[in-house]
């Protein structure tokens, strides 16, 4: 009676080792192969996670300082460079439109300078301006001191200035002390405090601050204000800024122009995603390069091993027992890849937003998506050597056997 061999096998445990015999013998290329996914994977990783982070960061920003501030200023301020003036009424027109909650005039001073001193000469001005403001100015735009104090009733009608963080820095004053003056407007004013940055009112940190009342008898001002910033109830912001042209300048409503501050940081949450777009798609140029080089060695390593896969065949492998070798093999480098980029990935993010003072946010999602697309990558690139190896002709293999 003849002998049954029983069928050959592949069974789960033998298959990861040898899936890896390859990878094992020759390290330095696998290494070099893996290398390229984990740079591809991390590239993903980390631009998906610090888009996120900035992103949330900025949106906490947002909240922070809410949507309800916008500002009015004359279009005829584009064209001059200069802010161009208002009607003298404007601020009290604009506290009678329906769901304004505050409005804080403001007056840009035409031809008023400041320095550090009375030696430096009138053209070096820094591109620091000189403005009237009144003391609500800090509770509109949700502002805060960073040394000394702010103008009230009393120091707005005497010689006195706070600076913004960006003039501050310009003139050089990094502390208080009863002796610092800066040179304004021909007169020599006290500086009592300094100011934090206003993320939406970029305006204020490079200027010099000053009362009214001190504006009105030292400088010349005549009452006209150059921009207003005006608060409203959330639910009717857009209602508002319809109706403030009108009411700023009832005369000449086209020359009034309204615009909301945070849409700027809005906007910079559509160049955030653009830009991580852009960086996606070189991402995804590297991980196609990384596939290639992959499926290269693959296929090196099919050629390279064809006395390995007839001697196999010849033991009693079958084709899919080879086949699914190769294809676990393309897929154990490129899964070696995606674990090391995601580590990467989230390194850089980590580092990242430490440095610029975010939350750390990544995904899970990031992360096996990041690992699913390696094993993608892999699949591809292992599937044409696998399939390859599997039509070799096991009588051709053994002839290389020495």
């Amino acid at each position: 009676m003849p002998l049954e061999l029983a069928p050959s096998r592949l069974r789960p445990a033998d298959l990861l080792p040898t899936a890896t015999l390859g990878l094992r013998a020759r390290r330095t290329r696998a290494l070099l192969s893996a290398l390229g996914v984990a740079i591809g994977i991390a590239a993903v990783v980390s631009v998906l996670g610090v888009t996120q982070s900035s992103q949330s960061a900025l949106l906490a920003q947002i909240d922070r300082l809410g949507t309800d501030l916008l500002t009015v200023s004359s279009t005829r301020s584009r064209v001059s460079g200069q802010e161009a003036v208002l009607p003298v009424t404007a601020a009290a027109m604009a506290r009678r439109v329906r769901g304004v909650t505050g409005v804080t005039p403001t007056a840009q001073l035409p031809g008023r300078h400041v320095y550090r001193s009375d030696l430096i000469p009138p053209g070096r001005t820094g591109g620091l301006a000189v403005r009237a403001v009144d003391g609500t100015l800090l509770a509109t735009l949700s502002g805060a001191v960073r040394t000394g104090r702010f103008l009230d009733a009393g120091a707005g009608l005497l010689p006195v200035t706070v600076l913004g963080a960006e003039a501050a820095a310009t003139l050089g004053v990094s502390r208080l002390d009863a002796g610092t003056r800066v040179w304004l407007g021909g007169h020599w004013f006290a500086v009592i405090g300094v100011l934090e940055p206003f993320p939406m009112a970029a305006e204020i940190d490079r200027s010099a601050l000053v009362g009214f009342g001190a504006a009105a008898t030292l400088l010349g001002h005549d009452g006209h204000p150059t921009r207003l910033y005006v608060t409203a109830r959330q639910d009717m912001v857009h209602e508002a800024a319809g109706a403030l042209a009108l009411a700023a300048s009832p005369v000449n409503p086209d020359q009034a122009e309204v615009s909301r501050p945070s849409d700027a940081l809005t906007a910079r949450l559509a160049v955030a995603e653009s830009s991580a777009g852009l960086f996606l798609g070189l991402s995804a140029i590297a991980l196609l390069v990384a596939g290639i080089g992959i499926a290269n060695i693959m296929v090196i390593s099919v050629l390279e091993r064809r006395a390995e896969i007839g001697l196999r065949m010849a033991l009693g492998a079958t084709r899919a027992h080879i086949g699914v070798q190769f294809l676990a093999e393309s897929l154990v480098l490129s899964l070696a890849g995606g674990l090391a980029g995601v580590v990467l990935g989230v390194a850089v993010t980590v580092v990242t937003a430490a440095v610029r003072g975010w939350s750390v946010l990544v995904p899970g999602s990031v992360v096996w998506g990041g690992l699913a697309i390696a094993v993608g990558v892999g699949a591809l690139a292992g599937l044409y050597p696998a399939v390859r190896a599997t039509r070799m002709s096991p009588t051709e293999a053994l002839r290389l056997v020495a």
